[in-house]
């Protein structure tokens, strides 16, 4: 892409973010409004096609538009809206012109929320190998089976669901992807109580529950594909959740306020070389997000998004263990371990305090590819190495031996 081409879609941008502004002010409307309206825009992703919520141009000048809009005074976005990051590309890329009409612009404004329905409690890291069953019946498709680890699914309006449509076929080739109705008959969701006391995690049950053929994404038998967008946008909107930006670093800046905190005889040179460590690896991670943000030329991410996603993990943990350590004694008491269902999704846990933080964190390996699968896509696709033996790739599902 040249220069001159890349000033005419900042300029683009710019001027159709000056002529919404110019004409809707966020503060004297409410948040659902002002985003429809943003949407018709062209201005909810501007890499999308023109009519879907953007204007067909670079992924990376979406910066552009919230830093705008912020600045204007708009509400930031409802933190249970949170899958609309890896729903709105999915379905954009993959679904339907009548799937995209039905469910981008109230996926965006927030009138409907989102949940991912791919771990089941045999087919979690080997997600190829879930077995909840779709068959055909008709126009519809019946479901059942059992997902697990749905976060904020008591809270979702709709599913991001793959199946098992033909299990003659190996598990890569056999999956179908659809939207399903979280308030159908037949759809149960039970909440898992977590660590924390919360239970933003749940397990969804699936009986007999009928799904339209028009709420298809993608082709059938075309699941896995299709999962590996929502999949690969998950692992990096994950991953950019705890690098900060240019004015927030994310939980080192606690870290660093509770050491100021500190009475001196309590700060030790090895506490502060320790902490030192743990900056220099937020900045790496928020300079990594930074360079895959600049980096995209389309509006999916490619493998090297499970870099942020598996350093986030593992610094999480450490940097809120740590900080948790400065407290003493106090890091072990004055926390609410009461049962109670969250109505939005934080990665990091900040906004319950360092104490939440240390117990949510010790999600972030698992959620989104656990650390170890990290490893594998990093050393298979980015890397090149050879990959792990898998026996099972190319047999029939139904004949891979289950216990």
């Amino acid at each position: 892409m040249t220069t001159t081409t890349l000033d005419t879609s900042r300029a683009l941008v710019e001027n159709a973010l000056a002529d919404f502004l110019a004409t809707h002010d966020p503060k004297k409307m409410d948040n659902v409004t002002f985003r429809g309206l943003r949407f018709d825009a062209g201005l909810a992703w501007v890499h999308f096609p023109v009519g879907r919520g953007g204007l067909g141009v670079r992924p990376d000048l979406n910066r552009l538009v919230e830093e705008g809009l912020r600045k204007a005074g708009a509400a930031p976005q409802d933190p249970a809206t949170f899958f609309i990051a890896l729903a709105g590309p999915t379905i954009a890329t993959h679904g339907s012109d009548e799937v995209q009409k039905r469910f981008l612009r109230p996926m965006f404004t927030g009138e409907e929320k989102w949940c991912q329905l791919f771990s089941e409690p045999g087919a979690g890291s080997d997600f190829a190998g879930l077995g909840t069953r779709a068959v055909r019946d008709g126009d519809e498709w019946v479901v059942n089976g059992q997902k697990v680890w749905n976060t904020l699914a008591h809270l979702a309006d709709w599913g991001m669901l793959v199946t098992r449509t033909d299990p003659e076929q190996p598990k890569h080739k056999g999956m179908t992807y659809f939207a399903i109705d979280m308030h159908s008959p037949g759809v149960e969701v039970r909440p898992l109580r977590q660590i924390t006391g919360e239970a933003e995690f749940n397990e969804v049950y699936m009986t007999d529950a009928r799904v339209p053929d028009t709420q298809r994404v993608g082709d059938i038998g075309d699941g896995w594909r299709v999962a590996l967008t929502t999949l690969m946008n998950e692992r990096t909107a994950i991953g950019g959740g705890g690098g900060g930006n240019s004015k927030r670093r994310g939980p080192i800046d606690e870290t660093v306020r509770i050491w100021n905190e500190l009475p001196s005889d309590l700060q030790t040179g090895a506490q502060k070389d320790q902490m030192m460590r743990l900056w220099c690896r937020s900045e790496v991670l928020r300079l990594t997000n930074a360079r895959g943000a600049a980096a995209a030329k389309a509006g999916n991410p490619g493998p090297e998004g499970s870099i942020a996603k598996l350093m986030l993990a593992e610094f999480n943990k450490d940097v809120t263990a740590f900080t948790v350590g400065l407290l003493g004694a106090n890091g072990m008491i004055d926390f609410d371990f009461t049962f109670r269902r969250p109505d939005g999704l934080s990665v990091d846990g900040a906004e319950g305090g360092v104490r939440h933080s240390f117990l949510r964190s010790r999600a972030n390996s698992i959620e989104g590819g656990t650390s170890e699968i990290m490893r594998n896509i990093l050393g298979e696709q980015v890397l090149g190495l050879p990959g792990e033996p898998r026996v099972d790739k190319s047999i029939p599902w139904i004949k891979v031996p289950r216990n």
